[in-house]
């Protein structure tokens, strides 16, 4: 009877899924964090490397297994040797600085060489240094005052900075007086007033740019607009005991911006000439004027509102008379902010130019007279990446291109050279591999870094021309690494939702992984349009998510449709769809893996991330609430209208619409099942915490549970290092149901 009672409740466990409650330790913990060291044992990988002036020498730092050492390439000798006696500089330092250092902590910030003396430049401590390599003797110099950061979120700059501008010829300054356009003769001192309707409230920008025989004068006259700010309380100041109240100009989806309209002044005749530009007044932006080379003629470029057309406009400096040159136009939208090129060819009368028009991204060569197409250069089923180097001399572009080599991960960079005619094309860089070049300014050479996430780099010396390897410079040896138990991330595709577009993405695992146990599987997920984020190259460990795998759990990142670097139509999905975010392709994907590998469980599917990647993981528990089931939402932007303009009016459209609300994660707050932790930085500046705080608001009145880590004086983060505690304690709690340690105990 004994017996029967026994198995029955055994049976009773198993089916219950009850699972008798185990608890991780500190010690448990710190063997997860101990992973984070891995890296170290990385040998004879190149970090960063940096030509010397126009020469055709190059420097870049490596950490060998003697220590760190700082090597020099001469590419015409093909030679490579030791850059400096690193031991003797940090001796050299120490006998000057009360802290000592050593031979591994030394860091030498913005090195520089001058090879005729025979001497290196950098920072380190806090000071700016001269060393002298023939004695190694050293002169401390005051660090260098750098230019205020001015910041990235405040998209629509001060205009009236009022900074004079000379002339190019020297012969006049430009200036601004009560909001009005002034020039000052600088041989007499004379001064004239050019502009007479400047005001408070439409001023004319103190961005002058001369034309380069000096005899005209364009600038842009600014309608000004509500600016809108946002506040946060530092509630904890280092300064002071009470609260701090600080606020950032910030403009909001929907906002009122300034209106520009270029204005062309007659210097020789001291008038101002007419520039009609009502056709441009439903603006986003419209940018500064560039003057020809023969000063015939200015242009600018023009965003429409909404980001559905994009111009380049030329105005004649004689008559004023203005005509588009470029006219682009999506009924999706532009992306402006990432994929827009333009390189002027004055000589020729020619312009380079990027476009989607024909569903990839490619490269066109303009006629800057008459704005038709002389040539498409580059065309095909893949995309220019990014425009690294033009030689106008050979007519030769250098660029990085993706997803052109069948077969491979269409996310791979490649150096490609094409002629200005479409001719040549030519593959620099064949391995299929990620790669990472840099060319020397006279563009004979380029290092080149190529690796995979489960291939450690290699760095060669290739010439331009053809992209021949001159000479083999580093292999990255990994032997320890792996003697560590290190496992390399697995690439893996599947199908998106359509049946034919293959989805990229990775597979992480624990160094303690056992085939025979079942994992949770979390998602890392970011799905920005404005790019791809999958890992692509070789990295030792992940901060983001490697100790969290460590603990017991399959790690995922995956780019679906929706973000960037493929074909237009792959893109375009995210278009007034943001809460969309690739979910139906991410959840194949996961399921795909799942069937392959039996030990990725599908009932315990989470997903963390920060920023666009907060408002995904909260959404992905929102509207797919039968797939996943626990998320960590740090500062997410959680309704659209709460964003930088600029970002979310790229994809959610303009004027505001209902997409708005049906994207946002406040207003659809109310369908939450799974379980929800929000971490926010009180001091965000980039995503208005007023944001999170607002979906917690709705999360209570729709009688929702949830945990809210609020992060005193943080600004923009997954968490720093407690929110990374909470949000482990958060995983092994809920899909492990495992006891966290007791953080509160004295160790």
């Amino acid at each position: 009877m004994f017996k029967q009672v026994v198995i029955a409740l055994i049976v009773l466990v198993c089916f219950s899924g009850f699972r008798v409650s185990a608890q991780l330790t500190r010690e448990d913990y710190q063997k997860a964090d101990s992973v984070m060291k891995l890296g170290e044992l990385v040998y004879n990988e190149v970090s960063g490397v940096n030509w010397i002036d126009s020469t055709n020498s190059f420097w870049y730092r490596v950490k060998t297994r003697d220590g760190v050492e700082y090597k020099i390439v001469d590419s015409e000798k093909v030679t490579k040797k030791a850059a400096f006696d690193v031991q003797k500089l940090v001796d050299e330092l120490n006998k000057q600085l009360e802290r000592k250092t050593t031979v591994d902590r030394l860091r030498l910030d913005r090195l520089k060489f001058d090879l005729e003396k025979n001497e290196i430049h950098f920072i380190t401590e806090n000071a700016y240094w001269t060393c002298s390599l023939k004695k190694y003797t050293l002169v401390k110099d005051s660090l260098r005052k750098e230019r205020p950061d001015r910041g990235y979120w405040g998209k629509f700059w001060d205009e009236q900075g009022n900074d004079p501008v000379v002339s190019p010829d020297s012969v006049w300054t430009a200036f601004l007086r009560e909001y009005n356009v002034y020039i000052k003769n600088n041989k007499d001192n004379k001064e004239y007033q050019l502009s007479f309707d400047g005001s408070k409230g439409e001023f004319y920008s103190s961005y002058f740019s001369w034309s380069p025989d000096s005899k005209k004068l364009a600038v842009n006259k600014v309608r000004d607009n509500y600016h809108r700010q946002i506040f946060f309380v530092e509630s904890s100041p280092k300064s002071q005991l009470q609260p701090v109240l600080h606020y950032r100009d910030y403009l909001k989806p929907g906002d009122a911006v300034p209106v520009k309209q270029p204005a062309l002044f007659d210097v020789e005749n001291k008038k101002q000439l007419p520039v009609d530009g009502t056709a441009f007044l439903n603006q986003f932006d419209l940018s500064n004027p560039k003057w020809r080379k023969n000063s015939e003629a200015f242009t600018f470029e023009f965003n429409q509102r909404g980001h559905q057309v994009y111009q380049i406009v030329e105005v004649d400096a004689t008559s004023g008379d203005v005509r588009v040159i470029i006219d682009e136009h999506s009924p999706t939208f532009i992306d402006y902010s990432g994929k827009k090129y333009r390189y002027d060819l004055d000589d020729k009368n020619e312009i380079i130019w990027a476009s989607e028009r024909d569903g990839w991204n490619h490269l066109y060569l303009i006629d800057a007279a008459t704005g038709k197409v002389k040539n498409q250069i580059t065309k095909g089923d893949w995309v220019v990446r990014r425009v690294l180097k033009i030689d106008e001399d050979s007519e030769t572009i250098f660029f990085y291109g993706s997803g052109k080599n069948k077969g491979e991960d269409p996310y791979y960079l490649h150096c490609y050279r094409v002629n200005f005619d479409g001719s040549g094309l030519t593959d620099l860089t064949p391995e299929a591999m990620n790669h990472d070049v840099m060319f020397s300014k006279n563009l004979n050479y380029f290092a080149d870094t190529y690796s995979t996430v489960q291939t450690p780099p290699t760095t060669v010396l290739r010439r331009a021309s053809d992209g021949e390897i001159v000479m083999e410079l580093e292999t990255t040896d990994i032997k320890d690494l792996l003697e560590k138990g290190w496992i390399a991330p697995e690439p893996f595709v599947a199908k998106a939702r359509d049946g034919k577009t293959d989805i990229w993405g990775n597979i992480y695992r624990p160094t303690n992984f056992d085939a025979n146990k079942s994992y949770p599987v979390i998602e890392y997920i970011y799905a920005g349009p404005h790019s791809s984020f999958a890992q692509k190259s070789f990295r030792a460990v992940n901060s983001p998510f490697s100790s969290l795998a460590e603990l017991g759990f399959i790690i995922v990142q995956l780019d679906g449709m929706g973000t960037s670097n493929r074909s237009k139509a792959f893109h375009d999905v995210c278009w007034k769809n943001l809460k969309d975010a690739g979910f139906p392709d991410r959840i194949l994907w996961i399921k795909a893996a799942a069937e392959k590998y039996s030990y990725m469980d599908t009932t315990r599917v989470g997903l963390f991330g920060g920023s666009a990647g907060g408002q995904s993981t909260l959404a992905g528990l929102l509207f797919h609430p039968e797939f996943y089931k626990a998320g960590v939402s740090s500062c997410g932007c959680h309704d659209n209208r709460m964003d930088k303009i600029w970002w979310n009016e790229q994809w959610m459209g303009y004027p505001i619409g209902p997409q708005y609300e049906e994207c946002s994660n406040v207003v659809n707050a109310g369908k939450l099942e799974g379980k929800l932790m929000l971490i926010v930085g009180e001091m965000d500046d980039n995503v208005d915490p007023a944001s999170t705080m607002q979906v917690a608001d709705a999360l209570i009145k729709a009688d929702k549970d949830f945990e809210l880590v609020v992060l005193p004086g943080s600004n923009h983060t997954l968490g720093g290092t407690y929110g990374e505690q909470k949000r482990r304690d958060f995983f092994v709690r809920n899909f492990l149901k495992e006891e966290t340690p007791d953080w509160n105990k004295s160790k």
